[in-house]
């Protein structure tokens, strides 16, 4: 219990961290991890951000994803510039978009992938 108190008092750290730093220097690229932006989306509302995690999809209806160990996952568009992707560990950098209704996705300005992961 202590450990999940712990790292949820650092994750709201960091948030707070992050959300400071970036209000100080406007609409900059902020580099936040996949657990940040499932657990409070709304922060990085039309932020410019940075993330990483492997790239899955699923057929019907097709679309693709980022995940972690965790199953923190953010939909990736356009798909057919994360496709080649599939099952690979990768950096990427976008537009991040939450609506209640469509859920957390990324409109992909540079997909890196991440050797040796």
């Amino acid at each position: 219990m202590k450990s999940l108190q712990k790292r949820l008092g650092l994750m709201v750290a960091t948030l707070l961290m992050v959300t400071l730093i970036s209000g100080c220097r406007g609409q900059l690229t902020v580099t936040v991890p996949l657990p940040m932006l499932v657990n409070n989306p709304a922060a990085f509302d039309d932020r410019q951000i940075v993330t990483q995690g492997v790239v899955r999809h699923f057929n019907d209806p097709l679309h693709y994803w980022i995940e972690d160990e965790q199953l923190n996952r953010v939909e990736i568009f356009p798909h057919q510039e994360i496709a080649p992707y599939l099952d690979e560990s990768v950096e990427v950098e976008g537009q991040f978009h939450f609506s209640p209704n469509e859920g957390r996705r990324l409109t992909l300005t540079r997909v890196d992938q991440l050797l040796g992961e």
